[in-house]
Order: C-alpha cells, then sequence, then structure tokens
C-alpha cells in the first residue's frame, strides 16, 4: 500500500497535484478540506458543527478531523493507497495517523512537501477566489490560513524529517514540471 501526504500552504497546488497523483497511482484522495466542505454542502451534524469554523478561518479540532478521516478511510478496505492533502495540520494528528495506519498494518512511505512563497500563495488563493467564491479563500480569511501553515502546521514538517520520510519540490513552475518531479520521488518508495 501506498501512503503518501502531500504537505503546502493553502494555494500550494495540492488539489492539483493530489489529482494528478491519484489518476497515475490509483490512490484515494483524502482532503479534510473537501470532507469538510461536503458535510457542510450536505448539513450532516458535523457539517453544521464545522461550518462556522471554517468560514472563520479557524482550524477543526483533531479529534473530529481524526475520527472524520478514519471514517474515510474504513470506507476504502480495497485502496492500494491514500493521498493525504491538508492532514495532518499537527503533530498529534500525524502521531494518531500514524498510531491508525498501524493498526491496519500500514505505514506513510512519505511526505512531500510543496515548496510556495507568500506572495505567489496570495495571488493564487485570489484567483481561486474569483473561479470557485469559496468562503475560506477570502482575502482576510486566507491571508489567516496562510499565516496559520507558516506560524503553526509547518512545525509538522520535523516529525517526518527525524523519520526520513520528508522531501521538498519546488511548487512554483509548470504543473507538469512538478508533477514529474514528485513522480521521480515517489517511484523511489
Amino acid at each position: 500500500m501506498l501512503n503518501l501526504v502531500l504537505f503546502g500552504p493553502p494555494g500550494a497546488g495540492k488539489g492539483t497535484q493530489s489529482e494528478k497523483l491519484i489518476n497515475k497511482y490509483q490512490l484515494v484522495h483524502i482532503s479534510t478540506g473537501d470532507l469538510f466542505r461536503a458535510h457542510i454542502k450536505n448539513q450532516t451534524a458535523l457539517g453544521k458543527k464545522v461550518s462556522k469554523l471554517i468560514a472563520d478561518g479557524e482550524l477543526v479540532p483533531d479529534k473530529i478531523t481524526i475520527d472524520m478521516l478514519e471514517e474515510e478511510i474504513d470506507k476504502n478496505p480495497n485502496a492500494k493507497g491514500f493521498v493525504f492533502d491538508g492532514f495532518p495540520r499537527t503533530i498529534p494528528q500525524a502521531v494518531e495517523l500514524d498510531k491508525f495506519l498501524e493498526g491496519k498494518g500500514s505505514k506513510i512511505n512519505g511526505v512531500i512537501a510543496l515548496d510556495v512563497d507568500k506572495d505567489e500563495l496570495v495571488k493564487r488563493v485570489a484567483l481561486r477566489q474569483k473561479e470557485t467564491g469559496r468562503l475560506d479563500d477570502q482575502a482576510e480569511k486566507s491571508q489567516k490560513r496562510i499565516d496559520e501553515y507558516f506560524n503553526k502546521i509547518i512545525l509538522v514538517l520535523p516529525y517526518y524529517d527525524e523519520q526520513k520520510k520528508l522531501t521538498k519540490i519546488n511548487g512554483i513552475g509548470n504543473i507538469e514540471d512538478i508533477f514529474n518531479s514528485l513522480c521521480a520521488v515517489i517511484d523511489k518508495y
């Protein structure tokens, strides 16, 4: 089983690259952001609970996120692997993910961080907001999410670096070139 964590700030291209990786490696994509948006759209109990948090640019508590993620993994017992997009965001989440996967006889094979500077991120997120109207992409909220990444979420990377699972890829440039760089790393797992 091939399990990857695709890491990067909002607007780094995780969604775009995840889609390409899913097709090439036949993985199941798990995006906590997409899961939350689906719950919100369907007005589930969870959706109502996290709607305000996401709309305010806040992070959802670990327990809710982990429970939702485990449920999603369990829905795909025959998967060849998973690409985790937007998760884990904290070291406790990373530890819980490792424990959960270990209990299933699996592990995270690699973590790939898309490196993109803040100026480029602001441009990309503004363009995405124009195109999709995502509430969490509005200027003030997106800046808060970008700052959250660089001030807190990025602190998860040393956890994976210590395990020799972390690779950083330049996330600026042609989408196909970035994808080819990702594949070159993944093909070594």
